[in-house]
């Protein structure tokens, strides 16, 4: 007769916090949720909690490996890692190999690659959520390398714990928790050795940065940085809300667009009024302004000496008759 694992500290942490995500998950036919596997201690650790909390939630849980083909035996890792989920009764299992291209840089292309995949997973399941193994360390390294970048509030904000379909429910605890919970359930994470390797500026961050800010100022460097998150993301939040309570009263039909009232948008503090016109952008044309951009359109209201037009990619912006005007770029 096999012998239980027995209930430790980590495991019960990782099942906790995959019990209070379920939550989120509503009911339907077929798998609700899918997990994504890469078969390192992270997402491992948090296949074993779904596997373990999905049934007793009555939440039918699958799994998607995304093989990004980036290193030799990359499919016999992800063979791996999905035997590994059905082993712990998962089902269904998705193996996904993708094509890693594009500009950013390898990580962000190959995050784009993976979050695609992700959503094709969704379609093909009717699954309405993917659990993601994202921890705390995950966190505090986004909310630094936001900070060194000067990426703004919508950086520091870092990760949400539940943002769209996608939902990360180990976002509370630390790495070595996931790793220990895997070695007390007797799971064999996969290493990659992509995390080992400098070239990558996140790598840099968890292996030198945050230890020295460790050394230099004390225990509780990751943690802080993670509140901080919690801080902006909940201010981040009532702004936003702000913004889409103002935004249906403030806009208006343009020739092919949209426009916004100036003497509205030079009303309001400006981390609202980027807001409105990010949020008119994106409801309108399907884009998501930079930053930069924002504050291109933002000096059309509050440093106007009679500038033409702006040209952003596929939109044009014009002030004109005390609106600011976006429309489609004619070709």
């Amino acid at each position: 007769m096999p012998v239980r694992p027995r209930l430790t500290t980590a495991v019960a942490a990782t099942r906790s916090a995959v019990r209070a995500a379920l939550v989120a998950v509503p009911q339907r036919e077929g798998p609700e949720a899918l997990v994504a596997l890469s078969g390192g201690p992270d997402s491992l650790a948090l296949t074993a909690a779904a596997a373990f909390e999905a049934p007793r939630a009555g939440r039918r849980t699958g799994a998607v490996v995304v093989d990004h083909g980036l290193q030799e035996g990359s499919a016999a890792v992800a063979e791996r890692a999905a035997e590994q989920a059905r082993s712990l009764g998962l089902d269904p299992v998705l193996v996904r190999r993708v094509r890693v291209e594009g500009g950013g840089g390898p990580e962000a292309a190959a995050r784009d690659a993976r979050y695609v995949a992700l959503c094709d997973a969704m379609a093909e399941t009717g699954a309405t959520r993917v659990l993601l193994g994202h921890t705390l360390d995950d966190q505090a390294e986004t909310v630094l390398l936001g900070l060194l970048r000067g990426s703004g509030p919508d950086s520091l904000a870092g990760m949400r714990p539940d943002a769209g379909p996608w939902l990360r429910p180990l976002l509370a605890l630390r790495r070595v928790q996931t790793v220990q919970a895997c070695a007390d359930q007797g799971l064999e994470p996969w290493s990659d050795p992509m995390n080992e390797d400098p070239r990558h500026p996140r790598v840099r961050v968890r292996r030198e940065a945050l230890p020295v800010l460790e050394r230099t100022l004390g225990p509780g460097v990751a943690e802080a940085l993670a509140r901080t998150a919690d801080q902006v993301q909940e201010d981040a939040a009532a702004l936003d809300a702000l913004a889409d309570e103002l935004a249906p009263d403030l806009a208006e039909l343009a020739d092919g667009g949209i426009a916004l009232p100036v003497s509205a948008l030079a009303a309001n503090p400006a981390a609202l009024r980027h807001r409105l016109i990010r949020l008119a952008v994106e409801d309108e044309f399907h884009t998501v302004l930079s930053r930069a951009q924002t504050l291109a359109v933002a000096r059309l209201v509050t440093d106007w000496h009679g500038q033409g037009a702006l040209d952003l990619p596929g939109i044009t912006v014009v002030r004109s008759g005390g609106r600011i005007e976006f429309t489609a770029a004619r070709d």
